[in-house]
């Protein structure tokens, strides 16, 4: 395997492998002097050396001509800064030839010995007397090479949506393919404004979540499936995979939220008790209360019946003597009811 060391140019850039040949003590950050097809450029160490598969190595291998010394690098700061006033010329330029471009940005070589400028246009432009003509004026090798959109963003700059630097400007390397289907993974808004950056082109932090959101929803129902909660069976109208949660439309007509229990969690938990925090330490049981006396509840008074009427006892009724008729009796009736009062008496014999 060919041992390799990774040099980038750029801040955020590609990294190209060169071999170290017989530099050995390279480290990381470290400035080395390389040839290119561009000729010999100063760049930046990124991977210290390490061998590699022969699959990973893409051409020949050029080698590292030397570090890079005080002098190299002050001479790469000067061309720098005459980078600017190399796109306002060269902007100038294109104005005055009335090409359809859009200069966007220039870099110098090391040394100065060649200038490269970048620029977008729609279509393919003839830039033939432009390159004649800046090469009389910077005297210098000069080459136009014209970028896209993402790569004006990245050459540029600038604050993303989400209120920081771009990401392809501060350490995305390369760009990788985005599409729409990545945001419908992830339930988002389909407008442009939403979701595009400001290349114009889909956010390329759609694609850093795309692969969760695809393992995740494969453990939660799908759309329409019809599934049981607490409130009746309910087919699937929406899933929240960040709060892990279902939206069901009832039977009622009604939509409801309810949580969702993502299968093999507890084993997980079960698996590795030691990835959980430790449990906090239970207070003391309080002693047992001395329970309350019973309370008596005073019950109404059952209401006093109110009392009837003493029927008066029937009068005793003489009851025969033995041996005596019964026509006798009723004999000594009719005559007590004959016999008139003591106190109004009457005569029955005439004066």
């Amino acid at each position: 395997m060919p041992n390799v060391i990774g040099v980038r140019f750029k801040e955020a850039g590609k990294i190209y492998y060169f071999d170290p040949g017989n530099i050995q003590d390279l480290k990381v950050d470290d400035y080395v002097i390389v040839q290119t097809a561009r000729g010999y450029e100063a760049g930046q160490v990124a991977i210290a050396p390490h061998p590699v598969p022969d699959q990973e190595v893409v051409g020949q291998l050029k080698q590292v001509v030397r570090c890079a010394s005080a002098i190299d690098l002050l001479a790469k700061q000067r061309y720098s800064l005459r980078e600017q006033q190399a796109v306002e010329a060269c902007r100038a330029k294109v104005a005055e030839y009335n090409l359809p471009m859009k200069v966007v940005g220039a870099e110098y070589s090391f040394d100065g010995n060649s200038l490269v400028f970048f620029f977008t246009a729609d279509k393919r432009v003839d830039f033939r007397d432009l390159v004649r003509d800046l090469a009389r004026t910077f005297r210098t090798r000069i080459e136009l090479r014209q970028i896209g959109v993402r790569d004006e963003a990245k050459l540029i700059g600038g604050i993303g949506p989400c209120g920081r630097a771009l990401c392809c400007s501060t350490y995305l390397a390369d760009f990788k393919p985005v599409s729409i289907k990545m945001a419908k993974q992830q339930d988002l808004p389909l407008s442009p404004m939403e979701i595009s950056g400001l290349c114009g082109r889909l956010l390329c932090c759609l694609g850093y979540e795309d692969d969760y959101y695809r393992e995740a929803k494969r453990q939660f129902p799908k759309m329409g499936d019809t599934v049981d909660t607490p409130d009746g069976p309910g087919r699937v109208c929406g899933v929240n995979v960040i709060k892990q949660t279902l939206q069901v439309f009832l039977e009622s007509e009604a939509t409801v939220e309810i949580p969702w229990r993502v299968p093999g969690d507890e084993e997980e938990e079960v698996a590795a008790p030691e990835d959980r925090p430790a449990p906090a330490p239970r207070p003391a049981p309080r002693p047992p209360r001395r329970p309350a006396p019973p309370v008596q509840s005073r019950e109404p008074e059952e209401a006093e019946e109110p009392m009837e009427p003493a029927t008066p006892a029937p009068a005793p009724t003489e009851q025969p003597a033995e041996g005596q008729p019964r026509s006798n009796r009723r004999s000594r009736r009719r005559r007590s009811r004959r016999r008139p009062s003591s106190g109004n008496p009457q005569n029955t014999t005439g004066a």
